[in-house]
């Protein structure tokens, strides 16, 4: 598909693909930044060019699958990570992670963060949507989080990134996560940590 000229993504006749191919990858990357693609940072030049010519044709919304693409910014703790009496060891050995633009040091790295977006942006690259599990819930609040990889668990309930970063913030919880395994494939791995119980 490299070598084909004009443009072969369907409904987007006002993106020029070939256009995008004479781009650098480092221009590329920017452009998709500004249209609101999500994992840019991982993405070949060709995978760039389709999802440029992609999100423009969708008016820049490249985010996917939660039907808004409003970005969710870093969240009341700036994306820093949260410190109390329980911290668990694995904080002090994880990269912290505070914008959309930081990359993992190296394959396999242990990340941590507050950042929603990060968060949101993290899990949509993985078709990870927000969810809770049913009947951990109390006092009309959310129970345990979790991010539904769609393997159709009847044992997790959808929720809104609104109302899980709610009940993120409101138990002052830590995201730790990794970008890819340290053989560079993808990893779902993640784990919430409460610095100031035990448990999350």
């Amino acid at each position: 598909m490299a070598d084909q000229p004009g443009n072969q993504t369907p409904n987007t006749p006002e993106v020029s693909e070939t256009e995008l191919r004479d781009l650098n990858v480092d221009d590329l990357r920017e452009r998709a930044k500004d249209a609101g693609v999500s994992g840019a940072s991982n993405m070949n030049k060709e995978e760039l060019v389709e999802a440029v010519a992609k999100a423009s044709s969708n008016g820049g919304s490249g985010g996917g699958g939660s039907g808004d693409d409003q970005d969710l910014g870093a969240g009341p703790d700036g994306g820093r990570v949260r410190r109390g009496p329980e911290s668990s060891t694995s904080i002090d050995y994880s990269q912290e992670v505070t914008s959309t633009d930081d990359d993992p040091e190296r394959e396999g790295r242990s990340l941590v963060t507050t950042h929603h977006e990060v968060i949101r942006q993290w899990a949509e690259e993985r078709d990870g949507t927000p969810a809770t599990v049913p009947g951990t819930e109390h006092e009309g609040r959310l129970g345990v989080l979790r991010i539904d990889f769609g393997a159709d668990d009847d044992r997790l309930e959808k929720v809104t990134w609104e109302r899980w970063f709610e009940t993120f913030d409101e138990r002052g919880l830590n995201f730790i996560y990794q970008e890819t395994r340290s053989d560079g494939s993808q990893s779902n791995f993640f784990r919430l940590e409460n610095p100031n119980r035990e448990d999350a």
